[in-house]
């Protein structure tokens, strides 16, 4: 009986989250479309500032963003690595990227009404099963970065279950020694817990906050090809001992 009422109340906030991202979006919609036209750009992350505060507002989601090593000047350009652990760590990035930022989803987005205009006119849908295209992508941001732009990937690929880290793919570690332009490492520490992947009825959805740690940048600048491995094995490492901190000290 326990679970079965811990399931509709489930229920009924994610289908809370659901219209007030619907209906927000809907409201923005054509200052969405005429600034994407008008290649905005930095008006069009504004107003997505804005979407977003107003659906945790309204949601009961509160983003908790912590910097273990002092905050900073965030740079520009550069490339955020995050762990992927749900969809709320996308929209939660806009409140720690301090400047106009564009994202690589994938491609199945494009497909999305309305919301698939961020693809057509900014961000950058990748199909991660194909490798020409994965390519292509990644040439995309790095036109982005050339352009002054932050990118935010997400190396996993996918969005991890329960939080556990799946192994990174190195596209975003190469662009960076390429571009010569610092990583910012970020941890999404419980973000999962609150808005899971895996099923309406089966994963996890609940108000609360969210807990996200941002690591100071990393120069590139002296990496070549030869430290691609290197750099990786660094921004995995400081994900892994932030995430190993809170699972040990919320047991």
């Amino acid at each position: 009986m326990k679970n079965f009422f811990r399931t509709i109340v489930i229920a009924i906030w994610k289908s809370w989250f659901i219209l007030v991202f619907s209906t927000l979006f809907i409201m923005l919609f054509p200052v969405f479309l005429i600034l994407l036209k008008a290649k905005q750009y930095k008006a069009v992350y504004f107003l997505k500032w804005i979407w977003v505060f107003f659906i945790c507002l309204f949601s009961g989601l509160l983003p908790r963003i912590h910097y273990p090593q002092g905050k900073f000047n965030f740079p520009s350009p550069s490339i955020i690595v995050a762990n992927h652990t749900s969809y709320l760590d996308i929209l939660f990035s806009i409140f720690y990227i301090q400047k106009p930022v564009i994202y690589m989803g994938k491609a199945e987005l494009l497909k999305v009404p309305l919301f698939n205009i961020f693809f057509k006119y900014m961000d950058i849908p990748v199909r991660r099963q194909n490798p020409r295209d994965a390519v292509r992508a990644f040439e995309k941001a790095g036109e982005w970065i050339d352009k002054g732009y932050c990118v935010i990937i997400f190396p996993e690929g996918t969005i991890s279950p329960k939080g556990v880290l799946n192994p990174f793919k190195n596209g975003a570690f190469k662009l960076a020694i390429e571009k010569k332009v610092p990583i910012v490492p970020a941890v999404n520490l419980n973000n999962w817990h609150l808005l899971e992947n895996g099923g309406f009825f089966k994963s996890n959805g609940f108000p609360g906050i969210a807990h996200i740690v941002v690591g100071k940048p990393i120069d590139t600048t002296p990496c070549s090809e030869r430290n691609l491995v290197d750099l990786q094995q660094q921004v995995k490492a400081f994900i892994e001992k932030h995430l190993k901190e809170y699972y040990e000290k919320n047991k």
